[in-house]
């Protein structure tokens, strides 16, 4: 008898990122994939490893001493055939973004899994935002439960939480800082983030509500950050799946109490709004939401190609962007243009939205005579003969 279906289902999704993960390795290394590893007897047990980061973002984070409990990855064993294991380019490690949480134990649990079957290497993360009493100690339980599934390296990372963007967007920038130190510190081919279905959703009505553009209706995408270093597996499994997995397999799970608080715009629509929607709707709405980013994910892509070449054609011999030339754009190729120009130019993308944008069109498309635009980063745009002058001030 095989395993639950959510417990299936999870593992087939994060054995398919996997599979990617060893082809694009392998593909770098100029190696073809290793046959898969048979089991042999295991090392001693380690304790994992606790580093902490006093500010998000932080280049370095130090080692702090061994939190006890869980058993250690067992060493690699040798391969049946060909050279020995030394001789061969090493396994890449694929690490778990783990909160405690049901989405992201499910998730912890189908890597520790299918990693042992593929010969990955695979090590979890869990950051501790320092938002709440007692964060630092769920932060150690979540280490010891990703250690007893022989997860390894292991650890968690403390980091302080600023205000810029709101809480929310602040929370997420010093966690995505974190867990990119933590990849760059132990080499990680991919990190794994348990986003599901109803994540996804939940991102399309808040960049609907917005207003901010297709992109911001594509949601989030299967991979993406340096490299594709952040890896969604669970975009088409929804969220009582993951649970469901870990309900059946006993793992214990912390529900965060900032999901429910009604102070925080992701928590009323998850509770309100997209209950409201099914009631209004009808079931399906979830679906349709996670159809609908990933449709406009490929028209936003197909428009960035585009506006990539296009850029090229409407720059001078100095590098000026030609404002005849861009007039005659299509808008939606136009702004794209613009928008990669502005960041180019030191605007913070996070901080760069459609008005501003709309502001720098109206150089091209309704010029009268403006004063300079003042844009996010201390960046400013202007008409000056005929050519778009973007710079820092």
């Amino acid at each position: 008898m095989g395993p639950h279906p959510a417990v299936a289902a999870i593992r087939l999704a994060v054995r398919r990122v996997l599979h990617d993960v060893l082809t694009e390795f392998h593909r770098h290394d100029g190696h073809a994939p290793a046959p898969e590893p048979r089991r042999t007897t295991a090392s001693a047990p380690a304790a994992p490893r606790y580093a902490e980061a006093g500010t998000a973002g932080s280049p370095a984070l130090p080692d702090r001493p061994a939190l006890s409990g869980g058993p250690a990855l067992p060493d690699r064993p040798a391969l049946s055939g060909g050279p020995a294991l030394s001789d061969r380019p090493a396994a890449p490690l694929v690490l778990v973004a783990c909160s405690g949480g049901a989405d992201s134990m499910a998730l912890a649990s189908a890597l520790a899994f299918e990693a042992r079957k593929l010969g990955v290497r695979a090590g979890g993360i869990t950051v501790d935002h320092n938002l709440q009493p007692g964060s630092g100690l769920r932060a150690a339980e979540v280490v010891t439960r990703l250690a007893a599934m022989d997860l390894d390296p292991v650890e968690a990372v403390a980091v302080h939480v600023g205000r810029e963007g709101g809480p929310e967007a602040a929370a997420r920038d010093a966690r995505y800082a974190a867990l990119d130190a933590a990849a760059e510190r132990h080499g990680a081919a991919a990190v794994l983030l348990g986003h599901t279905r109803d994540d996804q959703a939940e991102t399309v009505l808040l960049g609907l509500a917005r207003g901010s553009g297709i992109r911001s209706l594509s949601g989030m995408a299967a991979a993406s950050g340096p490299a594709g270093r952040y890896r969604r597996p669970f975009l088409q499994l929804d969220r009582q799946t993951a649970r469901k997995a870990c309900l059946v397999q006993s793992i214990p799970v912390w529900d965060d109490p900032h999901n429910i608080d009604p102070a925080y715009t992701r928590s009323r629509l998850r509770h309100e709004g997209l209950p409201a929607l099914e009631k209004a709707l009808g079931k399906g709405v979830v679906e349709a939401l996670a159809r609908t980013a990933q449709l406009s994910r490929d028209d936003a892509d197909a428009l960035d190609t585009w506006a990539a070449e296009a850029e090229r054609s409407v720059r001078d011999e100095t590098g000026q962007l030609e404002c005849a030339k861009l007039y005659v754009l299509p808008p939606a190729v136009r702004r794209r243009v613009l928008r990669r120009a502005v960041i180019g130019a030191g605007a913070p993308a996070g901080s760069l939205f459609a008005r501003h944008l709309e502001e720098v069109d109206r150089l091209i498309t309704g010029w009268r005579g403006q004063r300079a635009i003042n844009l996010p980063g201390r960046v400013e745009a202007r008409r000056q003969g005929g050519r778009l002058v973007i710079r820092q001030s």
